[in-house]
């Protein structure tokens, strides 16, 4: 495909935010397909990668590839999947561990939307295409309780619930060491490592807001079982903070100790329960999964 050239003036951009200024200039493009690009890194200022919230100046040169619309949808595959609920506002699904939640750089197969898309075609009809309905997510090896939204009406209403820190999630984890406090509140902004782009830490150049509560579940005489609720919802959060807290969790090869070497086959997090306001309803609901034989075989053991 082609690629669309811009220049930014005065009147044309200055000041106007990348994706709100490429979809108001290309035909038949919506901005949630540009921010798609942006994210890919199909679209370039003066040749550097930009995010969607990037705010032009005049004399910057945009530079945009568009892919053709095809290529962007990920296709239904019947991956098998544990529904815990369904209705014509949402799907509640226990994510197994190991299965990504989403296409994205690198991988177009093989993801949740994939066998969602397969058992419920209708998720088609939402945007973004390369992953629709979706609100939240897990990391690939977190299991356990995710909603998804079934309806344009229920993907405003989640999303905003989200937003505003109105969603309950309850996580449970296994860390390294015993913790002295039964209860706890881990407050570090954390951001994008400024070196290791592929982690998140409390040593950013750019720091977000984050907060994580904690309760102690029971102690071990090197380990720690909890229940984590994530207030606010970062990438890798909940992980980067026990592990700046000097309780890494176990099985995390990311951010742990021993390279993620311990007593779990992989990382010990699970998300165990869900309470969320029902888009379609009005009711409260929540969702729970016990914990998968896996983990609970290591805990079994301890």
């Amino acid at each position: 495909m082609p690629d669309f050239v811009f220049l930014v003036t005065e009147n044309k951009g200055a000041e106007q935010r990348i994706d709100a200024f490429l979809a108001a200039h290309l035909n038949d493009v919506s901005r949630a397909r540009v921010q798609r690009l942006i994210i890919r890194g199909q679209v370039h200022v003066n040749g550097d990668v930009v995010k969607a919230s990037r705010r032009l100046i005049e004399g910057e040169r945009v530079t945009i590839r568009l892919e053709l619309e095809t290529e962007e949808k990920p296709c239904p595959e019947d991956i098998p999947l544990k529904i815990l609920h369904e209705d014509r506002f949402i799907i509640v699904v226990d994510k197994p561990s190991g299965l990504v939640v989403h296409p994205g750089a690198g991988r177009n197969t093989q993801t949740l939307v994939n066998g969602l898309l397969f058992r419920f075609p209708d998720l088609a009809a939402l945007e973004p295409q390369e992953r629709p309905g979706i609100v939240h997510r897990l990391d690939k090896e977190t299991s356990g309780v995710m909603v998804v939204a079934r309806s344009p009406q229920a993907l405003s209403g989640l999303r905003e619930q989200f937003k505003e820190r109105e969603v309950d999630k309850r996580y449970m984890a296994l860390a390294w060491a015993p913790i002295r406090h039964t209860e706890g509140r881990l407050t570090w902004p954390i951001g994008r490592h400024a070196r290791h782009r592929e982690r998140i830490s409390i040593k950013t150049k750019k720091p977000r807001e984050a907060e994580t509560l904690y309760r102690l579940l029971r102690a071990y005489e090197e380990f720690s079982y909890l229940e984590i609720n994530p207030l606010t919802g970062r990438t890798h959060q909940i992980r980067v903070h026990m592990a700046a807290a000097g309780h890494p969790l176990v099985g995390d090869r990311l951010y742990g100790r021993r390279g993620g070497k311990g007593p779990s086959p992989r990382l010990f997090l699970h998300a165990g329960s869900l309470g969320f306001r029902h888009p379609g309803t009005g009711e409260n609901v929540k969702f729970t999964s016990p914990l998968p034989p896996d983990l609970q075989e290591v805990l079994d053991r301890l």
